[in-house]
């Protein structure tokens, strides 16, 4: 894509030229872009993390979908993924304000990778805001559920953020942060960053 600008050649005696710049016009960004619709997890085993996510975090349970399988190459074609993999069952869930949850179980032939930690390749964790740190902490640890020490202040720009992880029974990474009163980035940053319980700003 290219405009055009005509500029007057105030130089030249003789009646002023049309000079042409091209300019290209580089598009920042997925065209329609809205937001993050879903993210999408493996679990070893979905009764498990449907009991995980509904009966201890509060998640609403959705759909399922499955099982998918293929003789040809659509599975590595479409999912990235070995071509004999079968994909037992998949579950949506949403869970309060951000984005849903899908949930794979595949067959475990061909073999699976663990779990990463966070300081592998591909490790990840999900973050749960929640309005009192200490009273979902206490909840989790009354569910039987490891959390990782005592909740931790932030400092510098996330000043006003207190957070702690915690862990599912397959050993998937979570998180819940709080930060009622804001951060200190919000002082000198005109933007914010997303708050679900905030949605709409």
């Amino acid at each position: 894509m290219a405009c055009c600008l005509y500029q007057a050649d105030r130089k030249s005696a003789l009646p002023a030229r049309l000079t042409i710049e091209r300019r290209s016009v580089v598009i920042r960004g997925i065209p329609g872009l809205r937001g993050t619709e879903h993210i999408g997890f493996t679990v070893p085993d979905l009764l498990q993390a449907h009991e995980f996510f509904v009966d201890v975090i509060g998640c609403d349970f959705m759909y399922a979908l499955g099982p998918m399988q293929h003789d040809d190459d659509w599975m590595t074609e479409h999912l990235n993924v070995d071509r004999r993999s079968v994909v037992k069952e998949l579950r949506f869930y949403r869970c309060k304000f951000g984005p849903n949850f899908e949930v794979f179980e595949y067959s475990a032939d061909p073999p699976q990778q663990p779990q990463p930690h966070n300081n592998d390749i591909g490790g990840h964790h999900l973050a749960f805001y929640v309005d009192d740190i200490d009273a979902a902490v206490a909840y989790l640890q009354s569910r039987g559920i490891r959390v990782l020490g005592q909740p931790v202040a932030s400092q510098r720009s996330a000043e006003g953020q207190r957070w702690v992880y915690f862990v599912s029974p397959w050993g998937m990474q979570f998180e819940l942060v709080s930060y009622p009163t804001g951060k200190a980035y919000e002082l000198v940053n005109t933007k914010r960053l997303w708050h679900p319980a905030q949605p709409d700003l």
